[in-house]
């Protein structure tokens, strides 16, 4: 699926009025992070896709981002946006409401700020938290939330 034309009907397809989360799948603290995600998405927003996977890959290429950004959390909203780093865990913490509506006091923080933050964890990941061989596979339960 390395057409553009085929990635953004796929996209339509599948993930209609639902936001993209692309994540490092061998990352243990990601992984933390996507579970704690799932399971405090009342509203069943998000969709997942390991970044290592060919269709986080073409997603990626779809939307022309480097491969350098790669080692981040990636929010993407369908024909809209998307947000990466900082940004991304942000706009992902907006969408749960409630206490998650205070996250959104952190953009007075400057993103070369919050960005630098963001990717000493991003460095340090692999050393704090460990990595996995391979990506999760999801059980039968989670299956509809990964693409």
């Amino acid at each position: 699926m390395e057409k553009p034309d085929e990635i953004a009907s796929f996209l339509a397809m599948t993930t209609k009025n639902k936001k993209i989360i692309l994540f490092d799948g061998v990352c243990n603290l990601c992984d933390s992070a996507v579970q704690y995600i799932i399971k405090h998405d009342k509203k069943d927003i998000f969709r997942f896709v390991a970044l290592q996977s060919e269709l986080g890959i073409s997603i990626c290429k779809y939307l022309g981002i480097s491969f350098s950004k790669m080692d981040s959390i990636i929010l993407y909203n369908p024909g809209v946006a998307y947000f990466y780093k900082s940004s991304a865990v942000i706009e992902i913490g907006k969408n749960f409401g409630g206490f998650w509506n205070l996250v959104s006091i952190f953009r007075i923080v400057p993103i070369f700020i919050s960005d630098r933050i963001y990717d000493y964890v991003a460095k340090n990941r692999y050393n704090w938290y460990g990595k996995k061989e391979s990506c999760m596979i999801p059980t039968p339960e989670l299956k509809a939330k990964f693409l």
